[in-house]
């Protein structure tokens, strides 16, 4: 969990349910469900929460990804969101997983990951469909939709002489769409300490990314 952290036994874990709930009945909480990705021992759920906040009704994105055994039962769920539309500042997410050196990543997605590290800004739009967007981990006007208003957002991520360096720790991949945890750890020129994040890559008709939705909670060195 982003404030939390890892929480593990039962008492813990009842203690984690009864103060969520109390926090999101004090805010108000309603949700949109976005998208999921599923496969047999592995799967991520997309939601937005609405939430009130001191300004008014905020938006919060949150990705959960279950970890399931053989027997079908929960093993781990790893919760991914940004803080910025909670508290107004981004908080550290030290690494929930490792480097996976043997993770590929294929097709058009491999083709976004390759882009974005190289900082490459026609590359990185020439694996998205026309009317294709990117939405930052911060979500409601922090998405961006078609040629342009892409191309304005990755010249500002790749601004810090470069692009953005993951490390590829776990996928989810149905064709359709493909879930990527990660690790964050260079921005342009800055290297930075470890951050994890998930994001997801869904496939439109033609092939390319009809979309593409971030949840991590990194402080952009720009």
């Amino acid at each position: 969990d982003p404030l939390n952290g890892r929480i593990k036994g039962v008492r813990a874990f009842e203690w984690y349910v009864t103060a969520l709930r109390a926090f999101l009945a004090q805010h108000n909480m309603s949700f949109d469900a976005i998208d999921d990705v599923i496969t047999k021992h592995r799967a991520l759920e997309e939601v937005v929460l609405h939430l009130d906040g001191e300004g008014g009704r905020v938006e919060v994105p949150v990705a959960i990804l279950a970890e399931r055994g053989p027997e079908g039962r929960l093993l781990e769920l790893r919760v991914y969101h940004s803080m910025w539309p909670v508290i107004g500042r981004h908080v550290h997410r030290p690494p929930l997983l490792q480097l996976d050196s043997e993770l590929q990543v294929s097709d058009v997605f491999g083709a976004y990951q390759r882009s974005l590290a190289a900082g490459d800004v026609e590359a990185i739009l020439a694996t998205f469909e026309p009317d294709g967007y990117a939405r930052e981990p911060a979500g409601g006007q922090y998405m961006h939709r078609g040629r342009d208003r892409l191309r304005a957002l990755f010249e500002q991520l790749f601004s810090n002489d470069g692009g953005i360096a993951l490390e590829h720790c776990g996928m989810i991949d149905t064709g359709r769409a493909c879930a990527i945890e990660y690790n964050v750890v260079r921005w342009g020129k800055t290297d930075l300490a470890p951050e994890a994040g998930v994001a997801v890559y869904v496939r439109g008709e033609s092939g390319k990314l009809s979309a593409a939705r971030m949840y991590d909670d990194t402080d952009p060195p720009l």
